[in-house]
């Protein structure tokens, strides 16, 4: 198991430092060292492998969609910057324009709200994975 020989130095020296008491802490490892063999490990670990295939693959909408999509996400919070000045000189306009954007996101589906913090958590992890195996910077 490739990815959990890579992650198991990581958390035990992570371990080392969260952990003061030394036998709880071989505990933590024992237990670390206990759950690779088990089926939760391999399913996050097929999990962990297919994040990091999408992140290098070479299909151009494959390897970009999770960050256009948080693009996507910021331009929509940026916005916001704006939206306060306008505030500022015209409140009455302002308000209809929130209560606008409000009425809209209120209807976008729950699903999707899931999918952008899947994504960010995923696009998360496969950046990290490509820094721990160094192909990433």
């Amino acid at each position: 198991m490739p990815i959990l020989n890579t992650l198991l130095g990581p958390i035990s020296s992570i371990l080392d430092k969260v952990i003061p008491d030394k036998a709880a802490r071989e505990r933590a490892k024992l237990e670390l060292i206990t759950l690779e063999g088990t089926q939760e490990m391999r399913m996050i670990e097929a999990q962990l492998q297919a994040i990091v295939a999408e992140a290098n693959s070479q299909d151009p909408w494959t390897s970009r969609a999770r960050p256009s999509f948080l693009y996507v996400m910021y331009a929509m919070i940026l916005f916001s910057l704006p939206m306060g000045v306008l505030s500022a000189f015209r409140p009455d306009m302002a308000r209809e324009i929130g209560e606008g954007i409000n009425h809209y996101l209120n209807g976008l589906p729950e699903a999707l709200y899931a999918l952008f913090g899947t994504g960010y958590l995923g696009y998360t992890a496969a950046r990290q994975w490509g820094k721990v195996k160094g192909v990433d910077r």
